[in-house]
C-alpha cells in the first residue's frame, strides 16, 4: 500500500469523482483508475461504488478512509522532518561550553540560532575544558567551546577569540589607588583563583611565576563566573574575564596588569573523526565560528 495511492483514494472521496481527483492531482484519469484497482486487488475487497454522478464508499472504504487520514498526515510530517534533517534544519545537538563563554556569550547566540533554525534542539553542558574534552571523546557531546585542549586527544580545534583578563579589586583595596599594578604586587595580597584543573588558573600561575614567583596568599573559588562576586564581598582580588565585567560590580574597580596581559585563547572543537561535521551539527558549528571568530582566517589544529 503506497502513500501516493492512499492520497489518490482520499482525493476521490473528497472530490466525489475520479475526474475531479485526476484534475486536482494532475494525473491522467487512467492513472487514477489503475491505482484504485491495484489497491482494491491488494486488499481483496471493493472500496468504492461507482455511480453515475459520483462515487460512494463501501464499508471497507469508509474504514480505510478514516484510518488513512492519520496515516497520510503522519507520513507527510515524517517526510518533511526527514527533509529538514537532510538539509541540516532539524536534529538534536549536544553542545559543551566553558565559562565565561557559556554564561556571557552563548545565550544570545543560541537564541539567534534557534530562531533561524526552529527545528534544531540544543542542550548545553557547562564544565571545564578537560571534563568537556573527555565527554566529547566519549561521544556524549557533538562539539565544545573551550580553551586550547591538550595535545594527542584526537580533536579538531579551531581558535576563535581571545578571552582578556582584568584585575578586579574592591574599591577600598590597598592596590586600588595605585596608578599601575604589577604582578609582583599581587603576592602581598589575597588572590582569588579557580580550581586546580582549570586552564585559566594554569595560565594565571604561569604568568605570575614568570613575573613574581608563585602567589603565596590564595583562596580557591570553584566557579569562574562567581569570582567577581567574591571580590565584591571584599574577600580579595582576582583576575577576571573582561567579558563578565559589563557593568563592573558595585564597589569594585578594574585594572590591567602592567607586566603584560593574562589572556586565554578560546575556540571550538569536535572529534577529528567527525570533522567536517554534517547536517544540523555543521549548521551550528559554522554559525558559532562566524559569530565568535575575531578574524576571518583562523588556524585549525588537530590535537
Amino acid at each position: 500500500m503506497e502513500l501516493k495511492t492512499l492520497k489518490t483514494f482520499q482525493a476521490i472521496v473528497n472530490t466525489g469523482s475520479f475526474n475531479r481527483a485526476a484534475e486536482e492531482l494532475n494525473y491522467a484519469q487512467s492513472t487514477i483508475t489503475m491505482q484504485i484497482q491495484k489497491l482494491e486487488a491488494e486488499l481483496g475487497m471493493s472500496l468504492l461504488e461507482r455511480g453515475k454522478q459520483q462515487v460512494s464508499l463501501t464499508e471497507a472504504g469508509r474504514l480505510l478512509y478514516e484510518q488513512s487520514l492519520r496515516i497520510v498526515k503522519d507520513m507527510e510530517l515524517l517526510e518533511s522532518r526527514l527533509g529538514e534533517l537532510t538539509a541540516g534544519e532539524a536534529g538534536n545537538l549536544r553542545l559543551g561550553a566553558t565559562d565565561p563563554t557559556a554564561s556571557y556569550r552563548l545565550p544570545a547566540l543560541l537564541r539567534e540560532f534557534m530562531t533561524m533554525h526552529p527545528g534544531i534542539d540544543i542542550s548545553v553542558d557547562i564544565g571545564s575544558t578537560p571534563a568537556l574534552t573527555e565527554r566529547l571523546l566519549k561521544g556524549e557531546l557533538d562539539m565544545i567551546l573551550c580553551s586550547v585542549p591538550e595535545m594527542g586527544k584526537g580533536l579538531h580545534y579551531e581558535p576563535l577569540f581571545t578571552e582578556k583578563f582584568v584585575l578586579l579589586l574592591p574599591e577600598d583595596h590597598p592596590l586600588a589607588a595605585e596608578p599601575q599594578v604589577t604582578a609582583s604586587q599581587l603576592r602581598e595580597h589575597r588572590l582569588l583563583i579557580t580550581a586546580a584543573g582549570c586552564p585559566y588558573r594554569k595560565k594565571l600561575e604561569s604568568v605570575l611565576q614568570e613575573s613574581a614567583g608563585p602567589p603565596l596568599n590564595t583562596m580557591e573559588i570553584g566557579s569562574m563566573s562567581a569570582l567577581k562576586y567574591y571580590v565584591q564581598s571584599g574577600l580579595g582580588m582576582a583576575l577576571v574575564p573582561e567579558s563578565t565585567l559589563t557593568p563592573l560590580p558595585i564597589g569594585t574597580i578594574g585594572k590591567r596588569l602592567q607586566d603584560g596581559p593574562v589572556d586565554m585563547s578560546c575556540g571550538i572543537a569536535c572529534r577529528t573523526a567527525d570533522y567536517p561535521l554534517q547536517l544540523a551539527a555543521l549548521s551550528l558549528y559554522q554559525f558559532l565560528k562566524s559569530e565568535l571568530a575575531e578574524q576571518p582566517n583562523v588556524q585549525t589544529v588537530n590535537y
